[in-house]
């Protein structure tokens, strides 16, 4: 049935050629059937006029192109009926007719409404006065009003079949277009959650991965000279990395959970281990202070040990808790990669009035000391004077506050760049907080970050998320489509 039906689709000139000539068997036959009232038909009782037979065969033949020029097959078979009924026809009416309904049926099938009435209006009228006119029978006879009936039963089954093929038609599309918005919402979903594995994979490995290339590279420069400072730094180099991999197989193994859905999708570091980040730092050779102060929810409290910063700052929502940590973590890392030797940095912490803000500030002395421009210089140098994109300030960021010595000029020139940065400010703005990064007045570089405590902040950054995934998706369809 499938098959027979496909074959029907992609064949209509057959088709139509075999409607044709079923209609135009049923003309001739209806011409040379004799007709007598209350009496059984006579068939092949009179001789067809050859007039008659030419014109049934030149509308049936019309017929045959009737999907391809539904109006010009109309205008056709409606010439040739009235033609039949001019010329004078027989007790047997004008058979030839069932043409004309034919293409006035293709017409409302295949046009709009308005068309197929104004083209069926036309029709009706016409036939039905020639009809009137020049039949043998009375103007207000049974047949007369029959063509008309005819005519516009045509005309609303033609219409009736449009508006049903336009229906299935919506139907079809709303179903595709469902189909390809759930598709493109499985490509976001994706797309954002490769994205926050890459960013976690980030925080997790780079900053050790950090710490070992500088260690390691301590121990290459002093191996000779100093050795006991070389197995200071060996040593480093090893809890650096026994770090990084125990962080990445707790990383592995939550990416590998399957089938419990209260179970933790990502490792939750927060403020509780600050002090362990930042002695981390601390035996690398970075001095790093810790300032936490608090508002609420106990009152007024201020802390200069890293220890006690998740009791300084209360409970805090998991995601702000594991930001603000990673938030430092990044900043302090490039700290120690890019400010250079004898450099210190500054951890404010403060939460007040249902925001945590973070400031990691560092004031660039090593890189001063050793002559190069470091985090000091405007628009984002590494210790050798080259442009660095991880610490360069962003483009269009916002610019610090004036009343703020420390603020960061994070207008100056020079397009963002790096993982690190990038993946802080996805973090910041899933949380609908705000991310300032840039060099500070006074020399060194200045990372700020305000997070909201409440779901109403977090909630509202959705749709930035939603957009940022969206990006994503249709660059890796650009990018699919170039290959």
């Amino acid at each position: 049935m499938a098959r027979s039906q496909r074959w029907l689709r992609s064949h209509p000139l057959a088709v139509d050629a075999v409607l044709a000539g079923v209609l135009l068997v049923l003309v001739l036959v209806s011409l040379a059937v004799g007709h007598k009232p209350y009496g059984h038909p006579r068939f092949w009782e009179r001789t067809p006029e050859p007039s008659s037979v030419v014109i049934a065969v030149l509308a049936c033949s019309a017929l045959i192109l009737r999907r391809r020029m539904p109006a010009r097959v109309l205008v056709c078979t409606g010439a040739l009926t009235l033609l039949e009924l001019v010329t004078g026809p027989g007790e047997e009416g004008t058979p030839v007719a069932l043409t004309a309904a034919v293409a006035l049926y293709t017409v409302g099938s295949r046009t709009d409404r308005s068309t197929t009435w104004r083209a069926g209006a036309v029709a009706v009228v016409a036939l039905t006065t020639a009809a009137a006119l020049f039949g043998p029978r009375p103007w207000y006879g049974q047949q007369n009003l029959a063509l008309s009936a005819w005519m516009g039963m045509a005309a609303a089954a033609g219409d009736a079949v449009r508006s049903r093929r336009a229906f299935v038609d919506a139907i079809r599309e709303r179903a595709e277009r469902a189909e390809r918005t759930r598709e493109e919402e499985a490509r976001r979903r994706v797309a954002e959650e490769r994205m926050r594995i890459a960013r976690e994979l980030h925080d997790v490995v780079a900053h050790h991965i950090a710490l070992v290339n500088v260690q390691a590279g301590v121990a290459a420069h002093v191996m000779d000279n100093r050795p006991d400072q070389a197995k200071e730094a060996l040593a480093h180099v090893r809890e650096a990395s026994r770090s990084a991999l125990n962080e990445l197989r707790t990383t592995v193994g939550l990416l590998r959970q399957y089938g419990d859905p209260e179970a933790p999708t990502e490792p939750a570091p927060g403020l509780g281990v600050l002090d362990q980040l930042v002695g981390g730092f601390a035996r690398t050779g970075l001095p790093v202070e810790v300032e936490v102060s608090s508002t609420e929810p106990r009152g007024p409290w201020f802390s200069r040990r890293a220890e006690q910063a998740a009791a300084v700052t209360g409970e805090l929502p998991a995601a702000v808790d594991l930001t603000a940590y990673r938030v430092v973590q990044e900043a302090l890392t490039n700290t120690h990669k890019h400010a250079g030797e004898g450099a210190a940095a500054l951890v404010r912490i403060a939460r007040s009035a249902g925001v945590l803000e973070v400031s990691v500030l560092d004031d660039g002395a090593g890189a001063a000391a050793a002559g190069a421009p470091g985090t000091a210089a405007p628009g984002g140098t590494d210790p050798g004077g080259r442009p660095d994109p991880q610490r360069g300030p962003d483009r269009g960021a916002p610019h610090g506050d004036p009343a703020d010595p420390d603020g960061g000029e994070s207008a100056a020139s020079g397009p963002p760049g790096g993982h690190g940065l990038l993946g802080m400010r996805e973090r910041v703005a899933a949380l609908g907080g705000v991310c300032e990064t840039g060099p500070r007045r006074g020399g060194g570089f200045r990372v700020h970050v305000r997070l909201p405590l409440t779901t109403d902040g977090i909630a509202a950054a959705d749709a930035a998320a939603k957009a940022s995934a969206d990006a994503a998706c249709r660059g890796a369809r650009r990018r699919e489509g170039a290959l």
